[in-house]
């Protein structure tokens, strides 16, 4: 359970998060699974859980305890299938704190998902007792050994799709894990995955391992809800639909096929099974197979309870894919347009890192400064390249609020440098209690007539960009300070200065480009510097952030990777 209490704790940005069971007798002591593991909640944190299973109903408080131990505490009750109480799902906070009405809804969301965990697991536990019956009536009654041996491949396929399908990711793995529970007892030759999307039946991809394959025909058309097809009367209709060739007394049964992705296949038996999910009906799981298949009232049962195990894998899926996509929209919203300015040419290249669940602080930006009173430094330009330490939603959030932060210390401070806007930067962190932490390099870009251009630039503890020249030698501008840390005390920062003339292409990057477990980092840098030294000059910029991130970064990345580079035109 302490994999829902990380989960709470990432989702509503708190340090501490715990899975809190209902004791079984009175002289049981509840004991909390906690995230991060090992540590205890206060003693002040069970009696506030006590609070919540009495009253059965959530509880955000945003200041609980007293003195040194006191928290904020937020929780919400685990109900089992018949409205009983299992236990409660809380998150506590060292600070006072207004719990908002996305925490609300996100507890409660991630508590729903607890709870149908909790109630998968102990369903497997009456699966278990039903196979342990089995194997006493096989010894009892021998001369139903056939019969019983069935009854214990279907119990075992119960007992490992209540297990296999409880951890489930995706839409894919979930695909990818009922076709594999399915092939080795229940033998269907194909096999489809249908889900309800704007009153439509959309399928996911069949299959294409374990024995199925994808039917040619028209696998990827949306069934209407109202249709005549099989599957459609299930979803609707929220029953199992089976589909018979050989039926003589359902003619119009016979001659439609279950789906339009089985039209071009002669098949014996098809079965329709809706996916019910906790606010209706998600979609349905067709099984067919080349044969005539008898499916009675135990194989009825089997695929009911398949069926079900599906559905709340389903569900899960989406809700974690709505989670996930919705946090990568954010964060490419955050991603800047890139200004067009006369005498430069500017690309930027943002790859997000490969675990599905995965979202950081890695960003870039490049916007027009102030022109100071009193000078006529117009068409300077601000750049920046930075990562906040994470990789989670919490990151991007920071990530966007130091973005804004930054943009605002130019706009405020016209005429100053980049130094002295990271420091502003700083120093509003600190007084807004904003836990940012990471590394970032700002720079302020001005023309300084006949084609160059001045470079002024702070880097707080980034990795150190690449200058191309003209004539084709690279050199790395290696001038930094320490990073961004809410903890350090904010000091003075150094500001470091140079000309470009025109050819030159100033490359920055973040260490997603550069880092590999196992590699080293300085080898990366230098093969990224040979790259860049090589590279024709009239190369698209686009094409050639392309080819350094195909030539550098990691395959597998585990961290997001951003490179951005500024051209200085030819007069």
């Amino acid at each position: 359970m302490n994999r829902f209490a990380r989960l709470a704790t990432r989702l509503l940005a708190a340090p501490q998060g715990l899975v809190w069971l209902e004791p079984a007798g009175e002289a049981a002591g509840a004991v909390p699974e906690s995230w991060p593991t090992g540590t205890e909640p206060g003693p002040a944190v069970p009696a506030c859980c006590r609070r919540v299973a009495e009253h059965g109903r959530p509880l955000f408080l945003s200041h609980a305890g007293e003195g040194d131990a006191a928290f904020a505490f937020a929780g919400v009750p685990l109900i089992g299938g018949s409205g009983e109480l299992l236990g409660v799902l809380a998150v506590t906070d060292r600070d006072d704190r207004r719990w908002s009405e996305d925490d609300v809804r996100d507890l409660s969301d991630l508590a729903a998902m607890c709870s149908a965990q909790m109630r998968m697991r102990t369903r497997s536990v009456t699966v278990r007792h039903a196979r342990e019956a089995a194997e006493d009536a096989a010894h009892a009654a021998a001369g139903e050994a056939t019969r019983v041996h069935e009854l214990l491949d279907r119990s075992e396929l119960l007992l490992r799709a209540s297990e296999d399908l409880a951890d489930t990711s995706g839409l894919e793995d979930v695909r990818r894990r009922v076709g594999d529970l399915v092939s080795g007892d229940l033998k269907p030759a194909r096999i489809e995955l249908v889900l309800v999307r704007q009153g439509m039946l959309h399928p996911v991809l069949s299959p294409v391992d374990g024995g199925f394959t994808v039917p040619a025909g028209p696998v990827t058309d949306a069934v209407p809800l109202n249709a005549h097809w099989p599957v459609a009367r299930a979803v609707r209709e929220n029953r199992m639909v089976v589909v018979d060739a050989q039926a003589e007394g359902d003619r119009a049964a016979a001659s439609s096929p279950a789906t339009p992705a089985f039209g071009d296949l002669a098949l014996g038996t098809a079965a329709c099974l809706p996916l019910r999910g906790t606010h209706g009906t998600l979609g349905a799981l067709v099984l067919g197979w080349d044969a005539p298949y008898g499916i009675g009232v135990d194989e009825r049962a089997v695929l009911t309870t398949l069926a079900g195990y599906t559905a709340q894998a389903v569900e899960r899926a989406l809700h974690l894919d709505e989670r996930v996509t919705v946090a990568r929209q954010l964060q490419r919203a955050m991603l800047t347009q890139l200004p067009e300015v006369p005498g430069l040419e500017l690309s930027a290249l943002y790859r997000p890192a490969a675990q599905d669940d995965m979202v950081g602080g890695d960003w870039y930006d490049a916007y027009p400064l102030p022109v100071a009173p009193g000078t006529d430094a117009a068409g300077a330009l601000a750049l920046t390249v930075g990562d906040i330490t994470g990789h989670d939603m919490r990151a991007a959030s920071l990530m966007g609020q130091v973005r804004s932060m930054l943009r605002q210390a130019d706009h405020d401070h016209p005429g100053d440098g980049p130094d002295q806007a990271l420091g502003a930067l700083e120093q509003a962190c600190r007084r807004l209690r904003l836990p940012a932490s990471g590394t970032a390099l700002h720079a302020h870009l001005t023309p300084a007539g006949a084609g160059h251009w001045r470079l002024r630039w702070s880097n707080a503890g980034h990795p150190a960009p690449l200058l191309a020249t003209a004539d084709g030698a690279v050199e790395s501008l290696t001038e930094h300070d320490v990073l961004l840390h809410h903890a350090l005390e904010p000091g003075p920062r150094t500001c470091a200065v140079r000309s470009l003339a025109p050819g030159s292409t100033l490359l920055l990057y973040t260490d997603g480009l550069v880092e590999e477990p196992g590699g080293d980092i300085e080898d990366n840098v230098g093969r990224l510097a040979r790259r860049l030294a090589t590279a024709p000059p009239d190369v698209a910029l686009d094409v050639l952030l392309r080819s350094l991130l195909d030539a550098v970064a990691p395959r597998e990345a585990r961290d997001d990777a951003v490179l951005f580079a500024v051209r200085i035109c030819a007069p």
